[in-house]
């Protein structure tokens, strides 16, 4: 019997050990979740794009569609790339993150040039494909366009998360950006089919609810969802803006080049004082604003010379 019960409480020191190392995944991936704020937003704003102009029974397919090759991203191309450079190359993870984070810089930058008359954005350049006429290709041509986007976006979500979860051992940090890869594509794609669907309900309840307050509750949702995308794109583009600057100031920092953040930090204090919010907001601003000046710099390089080589590139492997 004594021999059962030390057996017994042997199982329940393992079992409390594996519930804190679970407990630990669960919060470091939340945390460097967080860092990813801005690629994550873009990703929720950019997606539901993609099934404009489908019948309202093939947006949910798409969308699960999507999310799989997401997933699929993370998991089996980008997180054992992200373990090999945290094992073998760890002095890559700043500059690639600060690359990502002039791709993010370049994106917001140009989504701004593209509301005011310049630029070329995403969906106006020459070579366009032709519109497909067939419902099945269309879908499957959306599809996979969006899956592409989403590795580039998926990228900088790892990376992110990446150089955000503390030193560890191998499977800590594997179990971790497998935690962040699942719950992030959790969060984009739930919202994104919540999003996308919520026009849907809205006048589900405005035609068919039963009492008054049903009724006006859908027309509400109805009248609101233009302007709530509308915000969401420009929350994502300001989002991208400042995490994207955030993320060059202080790789340069940690390169030995102290000034730009010492310089963002200082006039943070000085306006916010003790604030926290008030600092916060401050460092966002002016973090947003290099964000957008380097963004502006780049725009130029990536639609002229990197985004041919790209579409260029992903053609020659569609037709593959």
């Amino acid at each position: 019997m004594s021999g059962l019960l030390a057996l017994l409480d042997d199982v329940a020191g393992i079992a409390k050990v594996a519930a804190s190392s679970v407990d630990d995944v669960i919060t470091q991936a939340a945390k460097a979740g967080t860092k990813a704020a801005g690629a994550v937003i873009d990703d929720a704003a950019v997606t539901p794009k993609y099934v404009q102009g489908f019948s309202a029974d093939r947006e949910l397919p798409i969308i699960w569609r999507i999310a799989k090759g997401s997933l699929r991203n993370k998991l089996v191309f980008l997180l054992p790339a992200g373990l090999a450079l945290s094992a073998f190359a760890p002095w890559l993870i700043a500059p690639l993150l600060m690359l990502g984070g002039c791709y993010l810089c370049f994106e917001g930058a140009e989504k701004i040039a593209h509301a005011l008359g310049g630029g070329h954005g995403h969906d106006d350049y020459a070579g366009k494909e032709q519109v497909v006429e067939d419902p099945a290709h269309l879908e499957e041509q959306k599809a996979q366009g969006a899956i592409k986007t989403d590795f580039i976006l998926s990228a900088e979500i790892m990376t992110i998360s990446l150089a955000a979860i503390p030193e560890s051992n191998f499977w800590m940090e594997a179990a971790t950006l497998a935690a962040v890869a699942i719950m992030i594509t959790v969060a984009v794609y739930g919202s994104v089919a919540l999003i996308v669907k919520a026009d849907d309900v809205g006048l589900a309840m405005a035609g068919k609810g039963r009492l008054g307050l049903t009724r006006s509750i859908g027309r509400g949702i109805v009248r609101v969802m233009p302007g709530f995308l509308k915000a969401l794109m420009v929350i994502g583009t300001a989002a991208m803006l400042w995490v994207g600057g955030e993320i060059i100031v202080h790789g340069l920092a940690q390169m030995g080049w102290h000034g730009p953040e010492d310089v963002i930090y200082g006039v943070a204090k000085v306006v916010g004082g003790e604030d926290g919010f008030v600092k916060w907001l401050v460092k966002a601003a002016m973090n947003g604003l290099v964000g957008v000046g380097i963004g502006v710099l780049l725009i130029p390089v990536g639609e002229r010379v990197i985004t041919p080589i790209w579409r260029k590139a992903t053609g020659m492997f569609s037709r593959a």
